[in-house]
This record gives C-alpha cells, sequence and structure tokens, in this order.
C-alpha cells in the first residue's frame, strides 16, 4: 500500500491519499484529542502530540499540524499510522461503524433558522454547494457546511484544511459568494458562521 500525499492551501495542513474509501458517506472532523476518541485511527494521529485537526473525507485524511510543528518531522509519523490502519483493515470509529456518523448540515447547529419562504432559494444554494463548491474544497482538503440562509445572507463554515487556512475568507467571499450571487440573485452575502 502507498499513501499519497498533497499539500493544501493552508500550509499547517496535509492531504493524505490511502488510495480506498476513509468515509462511506458525509465526512467527520476532529478538532481536539478528546472528540478523537470516537476514532482510533484519529486519536492515534492525535497522540503524535503535534496535531490540532483530523478530517476524514471520502477518499482522503487532513491533518493539521500544530503551529511550530515541521511536517519533516510529522508527516512520517502520520504515514506510518495511516499505513498500519489501513493495512490492518481496523474500523475507523469505536463500534466499527460509521453509520451515521457525518457533518452534513442537517447536524450541525444552524446560524439561523431557514425560513419555509425560502425553501426554493435555499433548495439552489445547496444543489451549488454539493456540485461546485463541496468538490473545489474537498479537493483542497477540507469541507463546507451550511448553516442558513436569511435576508439574503447565507451562512457557511469551511472545514478541515479549509478552516484554518489564511485564504479561507478570500475562499468564502470572492469564490463562493461570487458563484452564489451569481447562480441565486436573492444572495447577497456570504458569512461564516
Amino acid at each position: 500500500m502507498f499513501i499519497e500525499t498533497e499539500t493544501t492551501p493552508n500550509p499547517s495542513s496535509l492531504k493524505f491519499l490511502p488510495g480506498q474509501t476513509v468515509m462511506p458517506s458525509g465526512t467527520r472532523e476532529f478538532a481536539s484529542p478528546e472528540a478523537a476518541e470516537a476514532s482510533p485511527l484519529a486519536q492515534a494521529i492525535f497522540d503524535t502530540g503535534e496535531v490540532v485537526n483530523v478530517f476524514f473525507g471520502w477518499d482522503f485524511v487532513t491533518v493539521t499540524a500544530a503551529p511550530g510543528t515541521q511536517w519533516s518531522a510529522l508527516k512520517p509519523q502520520v504515514v506510518s499510522i495511516l499505513l498500519d490502519h489501513f493495512v490492518s483493515e481496523a474500523p475507523l470509529f469505536a463500534g466499527g461503524s460509521a453509520d451515521g456518523i457525518s457533518v452534513p448540515a442537517e447536524d450541525a447547529e444552524m446560524a439561523v433558522e431557514d425560513k419555509e419562504e425560502d425553501a426554493e432559494t435555499i433548495a439552489a444554494i445547496h444543489e451549488l454547494l454539493e456540485t461546485r463548491v463541496r468538490p473545489a474544497v474537498a479537493g483542497d482538503g477540507g469541507d463546507i457546511a451550511y448553516r442558513g440562509f436569511s435576508e439574503g445572507v447565507v451562512y457557511l463554515t469551511l472545514q478541515g484544511a479549509c478552516a484554518g487556512c489564511p485564504s479561507s475568507t478570500a475562499t468564502l467571499k470572492h469564490g463562493i459568494e461570487s458563484l452564489l450571487k451569481h447562480y441565486v440573485p436573492e444572495v447577497v452575502e456570504v458569512r461564516a458562521a
């Protein structure tokens, strides 16, 4: 087995590609060692002591290093942990199943309550997020979560490598906001939630 790595726009994060499915559906982010207790793999990566975030995507694992950590020392440790995990076919989550464990919008805390009269606009926003935005941010080792729509403002949360990326504000304001405003005239602004 070979674990491929890719850089992300966030210099603190690396994307690891094991060449097989990591999460059969959804995504999962671990922002602390305590949260990582749900996954032996995430916990092992946090146990290096030099990691502040682990993110599971469909076919990748994104790891964010703590400030001051050098990837030259951490990368071989993470690759070794990933190799051990995938070669042994160990379960990704304690209990052996990832069923129902994801970070879709419906499980996330909403920034604002959606209104029934905005249902058509919200459906268009979701369609664009799924078909255009999510694949792009997944390519950079992250994900995006919808957090609500109110009075022309779309609330979103960037996850994984995208969450702490220096260009995350530009991604939201110039990339995603421009796309949504172009295709959904009711959108006037995108804000981080």
